[in-house]
C-alpha cells in the first residue's frame, strides 16, 4: 500500500464511554437535576421534573411486572408521540423488558409481521392517530380480543401476544388501560424493579427497531443499553448541550431520531425535552419554540422546509434557537443556509447514521466553518471507526468514493432472529456495511453521495442522484426534488426527477432541463421531469425512491427487463 492517506477515521476521545443502563441513567439524572424540567408535552399539558419522570417510570415498571411481564419479554409500542411513550421507554428498560418500536403508519399486515417476528408478549397502543384507529386495526388481526380477559389473549394470528394495553380513558374489551397499570404495582413489585435494575447489564438487548428497507420485509435491529445511552450522550456533546438547553422534538419517538437523539440526548445531558404535538405540524413546532424558548430543534430536511415556508413563519420569535440536528435524509445546502439565516440556528449540526448504529456515526460540530457544515456530515463521533471501501471490500484513498463501513460500540447486536441478514450486514471483523456511498477528505470530513443501490448507470457513466438534486435546489422555483433512475433500452438507465415547486411558483419541464444543461454534464440532465405536490415518504421523512421508480415505469410503459 502506498503512503497515500487512506479513508479510515477513528473518533479517539479522552472522555470514556458510559458502561451503564438506561434505568441507571435516568436515576442519575434525577439525582443530579432533580427539580429541573425534564419533559414538556404541550399537546397533553404535562410538565415533569427529572424526579417526577423517574418516579413515574418506576411505578409503571412495577405495574408491568405485576400484570405478568418478565425480564427479556418483548413489548411493542404503537403510538404517536406522547408522555406515555416516554415513560414506557424508561419503565421497560428498568424492568428488563425489550421495547419494540412499531411505526405508527403500519397497517394490519405490517403489524402482524412485526409482532410475530420478535414474539411480542404485549403491546401498548394508542386509541387512534390521524386516520388509523388502532383499536379497530388490532381487532381485525385478533378478533379474539373482544371475548378475552385482559392479559389472557389467545389469538390465532398472534400466538405470542397475551396483553394489550390501550392509551385511552375508555375501557376496551380484552385490553387494560395504560392509566391503570401503575396502580397495580405493589411494594413487592417495586422492590423487584430495583432488584432487576441492579442485575441488568449494559450489553443486554433493550430495544428493537424495524428498519424500513426499500426491498424485502423490515428487519428488527436489536440495540443495547450501551449502544443508545452513549450515542445519545455524545450526540448532545456535539451540540454543546447543558442543563440550560431545551430541545424541541417533532420527530417520531418510534425512530432513533426521537428516542435516542431526542430523549436520551436530553436525559444524559440534563436538558429539557419539549414535544410540540403528537406528530409533526409546522405551526405547532414554531409555537412551541416561541412559547418554551427552545434552544434546539431537530428535524429531517422536509420538516425544516415546511417550517421555513409556513404561512405565518415571520410572526414567530425564534431568537432563543441556537443549535439542533438536521438528519434522516440528505440535507440540501440551500435549506441549510436558510436555517442558519432565518431560524437563528447558527450552531445547527448535521448528523449521519442508521438505526443499526444507534444511530449517529458522523456529526458536524457547532464550531465547524459554515461551508463544512452545509456540504458535509461532519467528522467521526467519539469511539467510532469508519472506513470507505471499494466493490472488492478494499479500503480506498482519501477523496475516493466507496461504501461506508462502521465499527465500534454503536453497532447493533444484530437483526432479531435473523442470523443470515446479520451476517450479510456485519462482517467477520465487526464492520457494519451501511450501503451508503461516501467520501472522506484529508481532514476527516465525510460527504454522503448516495446509496450503493441508488446509483444510476447511464450509458456506462455512474450518476449520483444527490449531485443533480443539489443543483436543482438552487433553482428559485424549486422547493424539493428527488432524482432516481428508470429503465431505458438505449442507455440502460435514464434519469428522472420529481420536482415540488414553491407555493405560487410555476415552471415547465423544459425550463428545469435547460437549467440543468447550464449547470451539469449532458448525461446528468434528467430525461423525465414530473411536477408533484408530495413525495412518497416513510414516517421518518425518507423519500421512497423505489415507489417513484415503480410509478414512472408503469406510467411511461417501461419494462424493468430493459435495464442493462
Amino acid at each position: 500500500m502506498s503512503s497515500q492517506k487512506m479513508s479510515y477515521v477513528h473518533g479517539a476521545s479522552t472522555e470514556p464511554l458510559k458502561f451503564t443502563t438506561i434505568g441507571r441513567t435516568l436515576e442519575d439524572a434525577a439525582e443530579r437535576w432533580a427539580d429541573r424540567e425534564a419533559v414538556v408535552c404541550r399537546h397533553q399539558d404535562i410538565r415533569w421534573t427529572f424526579t417526577q419522570l423517574n418516579d413515574e417510570a418506576n411505578e409503571l415498571a412495577a405495574g408491568l411486572l405485576a400484570i405478568g411481564f418478565k425480564p427479556n419479554d418483548r413489548i411493542g409500542i404503537w403510538s404517536p408521540n406522547n408522555i406515555e411513550w416516554v415513560i414506557t421507554q424508561f419503565a421497560t428498560a428498568k424492568a428488563g423488558l425489550v421495547l419494540v418500536n412499531i411505526n405508527p403508519a403500519y397497517r394490519v399486515g405490517e403489524l402482524e409481521y412485526a409482532l410475530n417476528k420478535v414474539e411480542c408478549a404485549g403491546i401498548i397502543i394508542a386509541e387512534q392517530f390521524k386516520t388509523s384507529n388502532y383499536v379497530d386495526l388490532l381487532g381485525k388481526l385478533a378478533p379474539e380480543l373482544g371475548r378475552s380477559k385482559p392479559g389472557e389473549l389467545q389469538a390465532a394470528k398472534l400466538p405470542h401476544l397475551r396483553t394489550v394495553i390501550c392509551i385511552s380513558s375508555r375501557e376496551h374489551p380484552g385490553m387494560r388501560r395504560f392509566s391503570d397499570i401503575a396502580a397495580v404495582g405493589t411494594e413487592v413489585d417495586r422492590h423487584r424493579v430495583s432488584e432487576i435494575s441492579s442485575t441488568l447489564q449494559p450489553d443486554n438487548p433493550i430495544n428493537i427497531q424495524f428498519t424500513s428497507g426499500t426491498t424485502g420485509m423490515p428487519k428488527g435491529a436489536t440495540l443495547t443499553h450501551f449502544n443508545i445511552v452513549n450515542n445519545g450522550y455524545f450526540t448532545g456533546r456535539a451540540m454543546r448541550f447543558t442543563e440550560a438547553d431545551r430541545l424541541c422534538i417533532p420527530v417520531p419517538l418510534y425512530h432513533c431520531f426521537g428516542m435516542v437523539m431526542g430523549v436520551l440526548t436530553c436525559v444524559t445531558n440534563g436538558s429539557t425535552m419539549v414535544f410540540p404535538d403528537e406528530a409533526f405540524e409546522p405551526g405547532s413546532v414554531l409555537e412551541a419554540i416561541q412559547a418554551e424558548k427552545c434552544t434546539a430543534l431537530h428535524g429531517v430536511p422536509t420538516m425544516f422546509i415546511a417550517e421555513l415556508d409556513y404561512a405565518n413563519f415571520s410572526d414567530y420569535d425564534l431568537s432563543s434557537l441556537r443549535t439542533g440536528i438536521m438528519a434522516g435524509a440528505p440535507c440540501p445546502v440551500e435549506v441549510m443556509k436558510r436555517v442558519f439565516e432565518e431560524m437563528n440556528m447558527n450552531e445547527v449540526t448535521i448528523a449521519y447514521g442508521m438505526t443499526e448504529t444507534s444511530p449517529v456515526s458522523f456529526q458536524s460540530d457547532t464550531q465547524d466553518p459554515m461551508e463544512r457544515r452545509v456540504s458535509t456530515v461532519g467528522r467521526i463521533h467519539p469511539h467510532v471507526e469508519v472506513m470507505i471501501v471499494d466493490e472488492q471490500g478494499k479500503i480506498v484513498p482519501c477523496g475516493e468514493k466507496g461504501e461506508l463501513c462502521t465499527r465500534g460500540y454503536s453497532v447493533m447486536r444484530g437483526y432479531w432472529n435473523d442470523e443470515e441478514k446479520t451476517r450479510e450486514s456485519i462482517d467477520s471483523a465487526g464492520w457494519m456495511h451501511t450501503g451508503d456511498l461516501a467520501i472522506i477528505d484529508d481532514e476527516g470530513f465525510c460527504n454522503i453521495v448516495g446509496r450503493v443501490k441508488d446509483m444510476i448507470i447511464r450509458g456506462g457513466e455512474n450518476v449520483y442522484p444527490r449531485e443533480i438534486e443539489e443543483y436543482l435546489y438552487r433553482h428559485p422555483q424549486v422547493q424539493d426534488v428527488a432524482v432516481f433512475g428508470v429503465p431505458d433500452q438505449k442507455f440502460g438507465e435514464q434519469i428522472a426527477a420529481w420536482v415540488k415547486l414553491r407555493d405560487g411558483s410555476s415552471a415547465t419541464e423544459d425550463e428545469i432541463k435547460n437549467y440543468c444543461r447550464e449547470q451539469i454534464a449532458h448525461y446528468k440532465v434528467p430525461a423525465y421531469v414530473r411536477f408533484v405536490d408530495e413525495f412518497p415518504m416513510t414516517v421518518t421523512g425518507k423519500i421512497q425512491k423505489f415507489v417513484m421508480r415503480d410509478t414512472m415505469v408503469e406510467d411511461l410503459g417501461l419494462s424493468i427487463d430493459e435495464t442493462a
